[in-house]
C-alpha cells in the first residue's frame, strides 16, 4: 500500500492513498468461498491488441472477445474511485489497471454502495470522487437521482444491453437470482418455476439469508412485481414453514451442498463458488420464470458530476468493459459479463435465455418498505 502526500486538486485537499479501505469494508463472512488470486496479470503492452489474462485462470477457457485494454486510451492523471464493490472481489482487477499506467495516480476508497452515495451527496461540490463503482443498479440510480452524475458517451453505454444502462451509468457485470437445489434429493423437474409457489408447494427444506442485501433486494422486487399483500403472504409462509436462516448466501449454498437443506434463493455466483471449491458437490442451479426469483441485477459505474478530469473518469469506465475486465468478472467473481463477446463460467444460460422480469433496477434500492414488510411478517432481521 503506497501513501502519497496530500495534494490540492481544484482547490480541494485530497490525501492520496492507494487502495484505501474505508469504513464498512466487507468482512470475513463475505470473503468465504472466493478464489485466491494468482500473480498472473496483463501487462497491456502486447502488440496488436492481444488480450492478457488478469487473476486466476481456467485452463480450458479461450481468450475472450471484446476490446483489449491495449486498444483503449491510456489513463494519465489523478483519479479517485469510490467503490461499493469489495476489495477482495475487484482489488486485483483495479490494481492491474493501475499497474498498466505509470502516469496514473489512482486512489480507491472501499465502502458500502449506499454509504458512498450518501458520502458523495454530503461532500457536495468538494467531493474528491471521480468515479462511483457500485455493487448494484439501485445505488447508481440513487446517485443519478441526486443529480450527482454526468452523462456517459453513447459509445460507452452502448457496449451493453439497454436494460443494463442509462445515459448516466453503465452496468459492468451482472448476477441472476436463482434457486440452488441439492441434486441428491431433487431433480430440476421437481422445482416450481414460479417463485411464489415455493413456500406452499416445495416439499423439501428451504433456506435463505433474509438479512443479506441481495435477499432484501429480491424481496423488494417481489413487492414491486406482486404487490405488498402477496409478498407479505409469501414471507409469512416462509416463516410458518420454518425456513432455515443463514447469515449470507454463500453459506446458504454450502448448506445445500452439505445436505442440510434442499433449496434456497440466492445470486447465481454463490453456487459457482461452491462448485469451484468442490466440483462434485451435489448442487445445481434452477431458474424461475419472469418473476422476482429471476431478477437480473448489475454492478456498474458512473462518472461523478464533480470529476476533475471527466475524460479520464470515462476512460476508466471503458476499462471495466474491456475484454480483460469482462473475462475477469466471469472467471474470478463468477458473474455474468455484460459484453456479448465474453461468456459466463459454468453451465449457465445466456442472458438472452433467462426469463428476466420487466423491472426498473434502480427501484431495488428502496429497501425501507421491504424491511418494514419483512418485520411485519415475522422475519427476524
Amino acid at each position: 500500500m503506497t501513501t502519497h502526500d496530500s495534494t490540492r486538486r481544484d482547490g480541494r485537499d485530497v490525501r492520496r492513498r492507494k487502495f484505501l479501505a474505508a469504513a464498512g469494508a466487507v468482512g470475513a463472512a463475505g470473503i468465504a468461498g472466493c478464489n485466491a488470486a494468482d500473480d498472473e496479470a496483463s501487462d497491456g503492452d502486447t502488440a496488436g491488441g492481444a488480450v492478457g489474462q488478469i487473476g486466476s485462470g481456467r485452463a480450458d477457457r479461450a481468450a475472450p472477445g471484446g476490446t483489449p485494454m491495449a486498444d483503449l486510451p491510456a489513463l494519465e492523471g489523478e483519479l479517485t474511485v469510490y467503490s461499493g464493490r469489495g476489495e477482495f472481489l475487484v482489488g486485483e482487477l483495479v490494481g492491474s489497471i493501475d499497474d498498466l499506467y505509470d502516469d496514473l495516480d489512482l486512489t480507491v476508497r472501499y465502502s458500502g454502495s449506499t454509504d458512498l452515495v450518501n458520502q458523495i451527496v454530503n461532500e457536495g461540490e468538494g467531493s474528491p470522487a471521480d468515479v462511483f463503482y457500485s455493487v448494484n443498479a439501485g445505488a447508481l440510480g440513487a446517485l443519478a437521482d441526486e443529480g450527482r452524475t454526468q452523462a456517459l458517451p453513447a459509445d460507452v453505454t452502448e457496449e451493453v444491453r439497454e436494460e443494463f444502462r442509462t445515459d448516466q451509468w453503465v452496468g459492468t457485470s451482472g448476477r441472476a437470482r436463482t434457486v440452488p437445489y441439492n441434486t441428491d434429493a431433487f431433480s430440476e423437474t421437481d422445482l416450481p418455476d414460479d417463485i411464489m409457489a415455493y413456500p406452499e408447494e416445495f416439499e423439501g427444506d428451504l433456506g435463505w439469508a433474509p438479512t443479506y442485501g441481495s435477499a432484501q433486494a429480491f424481496v423488494t422486487a417481489m413487492r414491486l412485481l406482486e404487490g405488498e399483500a402477496a409478498t407479505r403472504d409469501w414471507l409469512e409462509a416462509m416463516v410458518e414453514r420454518g425456513a432455515t436462516t443463514y447469515p449470507d448466501e454463500f453459506r446458504t449454498c454450502q448448506e445445500i451442498a452439505d445436505g442440510e437443506i434442499d433449496a434456497a434463493f440466492v445470486n447465481h455466483y454463490y453456487i459457482q463458488r461452491v462448485l469451484d471449491g468442490s466440483p462434485d458437490a451435489p448442487i445445481a442451479t434452477s431458474f424461475t420464470q419472469g418473476d422476482a426469483g429471476a431478477v437480473f441485477n448489475v454492478a456498474g459505474a458512473a462518472v461523478v458530476d464533480t470529476a476533475a478530469d471527466a475524460d479520464l473518469a470515462v476512460n476508466f469506465v471503458r476499462h471495466l468493459l474491456s475484454a480483460e475486465a469482462q473475462d475477469y468478472f466471469a472467471r474470478s467473481t463468477f458473474e455474468y459479463p455484460l459484453i456479448p463477446e465474453v461468456e459466463p463460467i459454468g453451465d449457465l444460460p445466456t442472458i438472452d435465455e433467462l426469463a428476466v422480469p420487466d423491472i426498473d433496477l434502480s427501484e431495488l434500492s428502496n429497501l425501507e418498505p421491504t424491511i418494514d414488510l419483512m418485520r411485519e411478517a415475522g422475519v427476524d432481521i
